[in-house]
C-alpha cells in the first residue's frame, strides 16, 4: 500500500512541477506505466492522485471529469495485450498516450456540458476552443510516452526486488 501511495504522490508532484507548461505533464505516461506493471491495482495510485488533486485544488466541478478520464486511459491500456512484443509496445504505448492527450478535451466536454447546461453546439464550440491546448497535450504525451517502456521495465525490476526482500 505504501508503494501505491508513493506512486500516486509521484503523479501529483509531477503535475504540480509541470504546471508552468500548458497541458504538458507526465500523468498519462505514469498511468500507462502503472497499468502495464500493476494491472488492476494501478487504479490505487491513479485514484490517490485524483483525490490529492481535489484535496489540493478543491473538490469543485472541474474535478468531476477526473473521476473517469484517467480510468478511460487505464481501461484502454488494460485492453492491450499483456505480452506485446517490445518493438510493437514501443510504438503503441506512446501513441495511446498521445491519443489520450488529443482526446482530453473531448472526454472532458460531456461533463462540462451537463454541469453548465451547454447545448451540443456549445459543447462542440468548447471542444474547438480547447483544440490548440489538446494538440500541445498530444505532443507532450507522445514525448512522455517514449518513457513508458523503459520506466515500466524499471518499475518491474524494482518491484521484484522489493518483494524478494
Amino acid at each position: 500500500m505504501v508503494i501505491f501511495a508513493m506512486l500516486g504522490t509521484l503523479m501529483f508532484c509531477s503535475k504540480i512541477i509541470l504546471e508552468v507548461l500548458p497541458n504538458i505533464h507526465l500523468l498519462g505516461m505514469l498511468t500507462i506505466v502503472y497499468t502495464v506493471v500493476y494491472r488492476k491495482k494501478a487504479l490505487i495510485p491513479i485514484y490517490i492522485y485524483v483525490f490529492m488533486n481535489g484535496l489540493f485544488a478543491g473538490f469543485n466541478m472541474w474535478w468531476i471529469p477526473y473521476l473517469y478520464i484517467w480510468t478511460l486511459l487505464w481501461g484502454a491500456t488494460m485492453l492491450l495485450p499483456k505480452n506485446m512484443p517490445m518493438a510493437v509496445a514501443a510504438v503503441v504505448y506512446p501513441i495511446l498516450c498521445a491519443l489520450h492527450g488529443i482526446l482530453f478535451g473531448i472526454l472532458y466536454a460531456p461533463a462540462q456540458a451537463v454541469m453548465f447546461g451547454l447545448s451540443f453546439e456549445q459543447m462542440l464550440a468548447w471542444i474547438a476552443t480547447g483544440l490548440p491546448f489538446d494538440i500541445l497535450h498530444c505532443g507532450g504525451n507522445f514525448a512522455a510516452g517514449l518513457l513508458i517502456l523503459p520506466l515500466s521495465e524499471l518499475l518491474r525490476r524494482l518491484d521484484r526486488g522489493i518483494y524478494r526482500g
